[in-house]
């Protein structure tokens, strides 16, 4: 009997039965972020200043350490396609493994993070209060690092909706426990940013727990016995995880320093520049989680059918994920042109002086952000296809060369040189995302695994 014809429909609801729950997950953890930053602008200006410039140092060491479990996702996802229920804990356990190491090797970087931050004069103020959130955020690390690894292990099995949920619940035991711990509420000390640090550190355990028994106990689960003889080193697993991983981390880092060196170019044009870039930087990064959670979804399609040896449901499931994606992208871009100076709006206070100059400012970047969406989505969504072929080296050297070849010295030149300002930097952001887009589609859909 013939096996039933695939339908594009189909395929659909499989992109958004994974995308959307781990797109939710993305913005949740977002959140948690957002949070810090509005209970410590409530509390104090200066301890506000000191979490900003503190995470920014731990997203960057999040995010290297989070190609570790990012690799996790394809070969969890390929292993589980193939019945090799071994594979997938080995794997499993040590991008465990993997995570945990690098949260310990890079610490005294949090440590002893006051005397590069004082060499980066950054304002005497803010370094021992920023060192000190730095040296608890480092603790926080490790337990973070592992829900990465969990969260990917369970979007491979297609176990999303618990991620979801835990991560939803998450936001709002940050939300009570900086309450406690910043502002000094029931009997406890008057923290601050540290409140914020100890905050996160109970957060991200209380997640790793409730992600830990989850996947020890559910049905279904208990097979792959993922806990047992934990302690026991598998190397050759660990080189799996090690050679897939560390590219991810790295192009990881370098988009993350594209966007950090982009904020230095803006703020030499002038505060309100700033401004407006902040909160139109904002807004993305919100919808890019969106992207994130469907090029996710690409991963674990393709990397099932890659187990599978099926090259043609990995490409049905990659052309899926990519129309999602460019749908969503074009309804983003249309409440971009229509809407932008509102949604700017949204983020400053009505009393504030320079508002109507910061939401026309804000308002022409929300018009370049439109492209910004379409160039965005398709890098993103790329890299996700591309690890789900276990391709990650070769797209690590495009992303670097696409992001600082392109993209950076684009945004110098049409902002700063030919005097564009804050537009002209982002259409620098737009050519460099693009090129990536571009390149690393042209390498999926050109590789041995999709071309044979």
């Amino acid at each position: 009997m013939p096996a039933p014809r695939r339908t594009f429909k189909a395929d659909l609801r499989a992109v958004l039965a994974l995308g959307l729950p781990l797109a939710g997950s993305h913005l949740a953890q977002f959140m948690l972020a957002v949070t810090d930053t509005v209970m410590l602008g409530w509390f104090d200006v200066v301890h506000l200043a000191a979490s900003v410039i503190g995470a920014a140092v731990f997203f960057t060491m999040f995010t290297f350490g989070l190609g570790f479990a990012n690799a996790v996702m394809p070969l969890v996802a390929t292993a589980s396609a193939s019945d090799d229920d071994a594979e997938v804990r080995r794997t499993t356990r040590m991008g465990l493994w993997l995570s945990a190491a690098f949260a310990l090797v890079v610490y005294p970087l949090f440590w002893f993070s006051g005397t590069f931050l004082a060499a980066l004069g950054q304002p005497p103020e803010v370094v021992p209060l920023a060192q000190d959130y730095l040296r608890v955020m480092g603790i926080a690390l490790f337990p973070a690092l592992i829900v990465a690894v969990l969260k990917n292990y369970l979007a491979a099995l297609g176990r999303t909706q618990v991620a979801l949920w835990l991560t939803v619940a998450a936001v709002f035991l940050n939300i009570a426990l900086n309450w406690v711990l910043i502002f000094g509420n029931l009997g406890f000390p008057e923290m601050g940013v540290r409140g914020a640090a100890h905050a996160s550190i109970w957060v991200q355990v209380a997640t790793a727990l409730g992600l830990a028994v989850y996947c020890g106990r559910a049905g279904g689960l208990r097979r792959y016995r993922l806990f047992q003889r934990f302690w026991r080193p598998d190397w050759q697993a660990i080189g799996q995880v090690w050679r897939l991983g560390w590219p991810i981390g790295v192009a990881l880092v370098a988009e993350t320093a594209l966007f950090s060196a982009v904020a230095i170019l803006v703020g030499r044009l002038g505060t309100l520049e700033l401004a407006a870039h902040g909160i139109a930087v904002e807004i993305s990064a919100a919808m890019f989680m969106i992207h994130m959670g469907f090029s996710n979804a690409g991963t674990v399609l393709v990397g099932r059918a890659r187990g599978r040896g099926d090259t043609d449901m990995l490409r049905a499931g990659a052309r899926a994920t990519i129309f999602t994606s460019v749908c969503f992208a074009l309804v983003t871009m249309v409440v971009y042109v229509l809407f932008g100076g509102q949604l700017i709006g949204l983020f400053l206070s009505p009393d504030e002086v320079a508002r109507d100059q910061i939401i026309t400012l804000g308002a022409v970047l929300m018009l370049v952000a439109a492209l910004f969406q379409l160039a965005d989505g398709a890098q993103v969504v790329a890299m996700g296809l591309l690890r789900g072929v276990q391709d990650t080296k070769v797209p690590m050297w495009i992303a670097a060369f696409s992001y600082w070849g392109i993209g950076f010295p684009a945004g110098y030149l049409f902002g700063l040189v030919l005097n564009w300002g804050a537009p002209g930097i982002w259409m620098g952001l737009v050519l460099g995302l693009g090129m990536a887009g571009a390149l690393l589609m042209l390498r999926f859909w050109s590789g041995r695994a999709v071309a044979r």
